[in-house]
């Protein structure tokens, strides 16, 4: 076990302790990414994560490719996340918005204990619809 603790150490891959009454669990910061991302996803108007990341690819991802759209910064079992996400034409931005950060904090928060300080969203680009050329 310490081997793989100084090896996380080594590739920058931090990770966050908590105690049970078994021992102790370890998160990695790839695994918090990929629930922020993943619950970014699921809200209506997000179309894919900043670099065409899409929900069918998320799980396929490697931590450096995801590090790209979605940066975690763990204080004291306290988490901040930084997002950046594409939205779909015609979503209202300030709601949408607000429904990432709402969905990404809840579900950081149930599924691993920590709290979430803040989830920065960053609106980098807006997928346009498919122009029909039959006109």
């Amino acid at each position: 076990m310490e081997a793989q603790t100084k090896e996380s150490l080594k590739s920058g891959k931090k990770s966050y302790i908590g105690h049970g009454k078994l021992g102790s669990v370890k998160i990695a910061d790839d695994v918090v990414a990929m629930i922020a991302a993943l619950a970014a996803l699921e809200v209506d108007g997000v179309s894919a994560m900043a670099g065409g990341v899409q929900s069918h690819q998320v799980s396929r991802l490697s931590g450096t490719r995801l590090g790209r759209c979605v940066k975690v910064l763990v204080n004291n079992s306290q988490v901040r996340v930084d997002m950046s996400i594409m939205l779909d034409y015609g979503y209202n931005i300030p709601a949408t918005s607000g429904k990432v950060q709402t969905r990404v904090k809840t579900a950081i928060e149930n599924m691993t204990g920590l709290k979430v300080s803040g989830v920065n969203v960053r609106i980098a680009e807006i997928t346009m619809p498919a122009v029909s050329e039959t006109e």
